[in-house]
């Protein structure tokens, strides 16, 4: 049986201050969170050129982007294989660990990406390989994102677990915003001709790199207090963890699965795939489109932190109620503007960046719904499947959509997710809090 454990400091109990040490610990898992997080989405902003290189000539323009989704959707498909395994050892062996191999599996097929040859050299094994390389970045970002979340948040002190759940996904947009600006830098520094020639490796080159500083700054850190307190007092979960989360807490797996969507949605449509969509549907110039996505970047790693705070203040299902509706409005704005010639595209696409921010209150909705013997676990499986679902279908769905529906499909998806994660937040609301 699962004896009692220590837990996470409740969001509802007074702030402790951050010390000198809560912020290195902070700052270093960001960091390294930043940089994994690059290797995983910088793909997504080079698949025009990738649909270019690793299919046949003559390839219709739409089936070759739509095959490259689909490349890149099998990372998401991955995912749970990944989280599931790592989160097992982490619940009976450690956060660390975990926390550390999986940025190593993600900097190395990141750089072997970036040395493929292409369609033109070696005919289908060249897209043979590039799928195959994403299936392993799959495997290393599905351990990380939740392992990071737990680990800052066994760490915090009482009352910032909002702030330090958010941090950390600060940190893994900054990845995003790292993407988008060298995406921004290549393809307005380099011709079409120059980065189907060499231009798209750069990026992958310097992710491979990225990744092996992550891991060494993954040494800097120590366990966290709340696993080392269960082990001291053998407190660790004696059953398969992933059992006792599907037979005692699959209601907490639903609605953190739920606000995953809301959170996939809003990366994946308005930050990810939205410099190409304006490109394609809005005719908007690549160096706006990416300027507009460099700022949304920005714009929304404010936004999770501010986010953050808020939870701290009022409470994550508050934050959760407030952010989705925000996003929601946002979300219709933007793609109005758009529609009518995208005058105010640049500012108005930092707003929503801002507003994306919400999904900085997602981790601690998640982190608070699973006991701590089996949290690891708990919130990477609901998170993992959640994000092989809706993560791997989205990117072609709204490709889809906004080819055959029309240009406000990608708006009205956000909208939907949104709605269901202010039902969620409205649900928990109704529900007496359980201590973490």
């Amino acid at each position: 049986m699962m004896q009692a454990a220590p837990s996470v400091p409740s969001l509802e109990t007074s702030a402790s201050p951050l010390s000198r040490n809560d912020f290195r610990t902070l700052f270093l898992a960001a960091l390294g969170g930043a940089l994994e997080f690059y290797d995983f989405v910088v793909f997504v902003f080079f698949a025009l050129p990738l649909s270019e290189l690793f299919f046949p000539k003559g390839t219709a323009p739409w089936l070759a982007h739509l095959q490259v989704y689909g490349i890149f959707a099998a990372g998401y498909l991955a995912r749970p294989l990944g989280g599931i395994v790592m989160a097992h050892f982490g619940d009976r062996l450690g956060r660390k660990r975990m926390f550390t191999l999986s940025v190593f599996l993600m900097a190395v097929p990141t750089l072997a990406i970036g040395l493929l040859p292409v369609y033109a050299q070696v005919g289908l094994l060249a897209p043979m390989l590039l799928l195959l390389l994403r299936i392993v970045q799959g495997v290393a970002i599905g351990g990380e994102v939740p392992g990071a979340w737990v680990f800052v948040a066994e760490h915090a002190p009482k009352g910032r677990v909002g702030f330090a759940c958010a941090s950390l996904t600060s940190g893994l947009t900054v990845g995003i915003l790292i993407g988008s600006l060298t995406a921004a830098w290549i393809n307005h520094h380099l011709s079409h001709a120059e980065v189907l020639a060499w231009g798209w490796r750069m990026p992958f080159l310097l992710g491979g790199v990225f990744g092996f500083i992550a891991v060494w700054l993954r040494r800097w850190l120590s366990e966290t207090p709340v696993f080392a307190a269960m082990r001291e007092r053998k407190e660790l979960s004696r059953e398969l963890p992933l059992r006792t989360v599907l037979t005692s807490h699959r209601g907490s797996v639903v609605t953190s699965m739920l606000v995953t969507w809301m959170l996939t949605a809003a990366i994946l449509v308005l930050i990810l795939m939205l410099p190409n969509l304006v490109q394609k549907q809005f005719g908007l110039a690549a160096d706006v489109a990416f300027l507009g996505n460099s700022l949304a970047a920005f714009f929304l790693c404010l936004g999770c932190i501010s986010y953050g705070w808020l939870v701290d203040r009022i409470g994550d299902r508050q934050a959760l109620l407030l952010g989705s509706v925000a996003l929601l409005v946002g979300t219709y704005v933007l793609f109005g503007d758009l529609a009518n010639g995208g005058a105010h595209f640049l500012v108005l696409y930092s707003l929503v960046g801002f507003l994306v921010g919400a999904v900085g209150v997602v981790p601690a909705v998640m982190v608070a719904a699973f006991p701590a013997p089996i949290r690891y676990s708990g919130l990477s499986f609901a998170y993992n499947v959640a994000y092989a679902v809706f993560g791997a279908s989205t990117a072609t769905l709204i490709d889809v959509l906004a080819e055959r529906v029309g240009r406000m499909a990608p708006a009205h998806y956000v909208a939907v997710t949104a709605v269901v994660s202010a039902a969620v937040a409205v649900y928990l609301l109704k529900q007496r809090r359980t201590p973490w």
